[in-house]
């Protein structure tokens, strides 16, 4: 196993809870000061001063999995690098594709809608470019297809250091994919939206995807959506 594969399984049982490992040591005619099944701490796998930068720097022109096959541009993230607020998507469509930005469609006019419209009612002085945003894969699902656990899992590793980096007030989750990501779970999205959750020590609010409020019947799911973000936005900025 070379390195990045071992550091891609820490970060995953990191992630899942574990903070320590085990190591059984093997009998030796040299004693050894380190005693049978000794947790070793994880070690700390974003790199010392990390920055968005150094991250992008890193994901280069990344083919670390297949999704880099049919893409166009990888979507690293926009907004402000310092931003109290990070919205986290699934992945990329083919406006982000074509553009190299995130949620620039369809969908991502109703996120900027979301954002704006809510933040002007409750009287809170924000716009999209006061957020960041960004999603758990950078290069575009064939057919937008949903990413497969291993891509999600290659390209968690930028994710997870973008957030640890930015560390934001709160992170709003945006749709199930997402959701399983940051939080490892097989809960469903109507079961977990709409209530605080933690990415690491990191308050998470979940609602829906965008794309997914688009669809005509949607109307309950919409103004669950806008009761959600009205709770992130007073959280972050009241």
């Amino acid at each position: 196993m070379n390195p990045a594969q071992i550091r891609q399984y820490l970060e995953l049982y990191r992630d899942l809870g574990f903070d320590s490992i085990y190591r059984r040591t093997t009998p030796s005619p040299v004693p050894r000061p380190i005693p049978n099944d000794v947790p070793t701490l994880f070690p700390n796998l974003a790199p010392e001063n990390d920055t968005l930068d150094q991250i992008r720097l890193d994901i280069g022109d990344c083919k670390r999995c297949r999704l880099c096959e049919g893409r166009t541009n990888i979507v690293f993230g926009s907004g402000n690098e310092k931003a109290s607020l990070v919205f986290v998507g699934e992945g990329p469509g083919a406006d982000e594709d074509e553009q190299g930005l995130p949620f620039v469609g369809r969908a991502g006019q109703l996120l900027t809608q979301m954002i704006e419209n809510t933040a002007a009612k409750e009287g809170i002085p924000i716009r999209r470019p006061d957020v960041y945003i960004c999603n758990v894969v950078k290069c575009r699902p064939p057919d937008n297809r949903t990413p497969q656990p291993d891509e999600m899992e290659t390209c968690g590793q930028f994710l997870f250091r973008q957030l640890a980096n930015i560390r934001p007030k709160a992170i709003c989750v945006l749709g199930g994919t997402a959701m399983k990501a940051l939080l490892n779970t097989k809960d469903g999205i109507t079961k977990l939206r709409g209530k605080w959750h933690k990415w690491r020590d990191i308050p998470v609010m979940i609602t829906y995807h965008p794309s997914y409020l688009l669809r005509q019947y949607n109307q309950q799911a919409k103004r669950e959506a806008w009761e959600d973000l009205k709770t992130v936005l007073h959280f972050v900025y009241d």
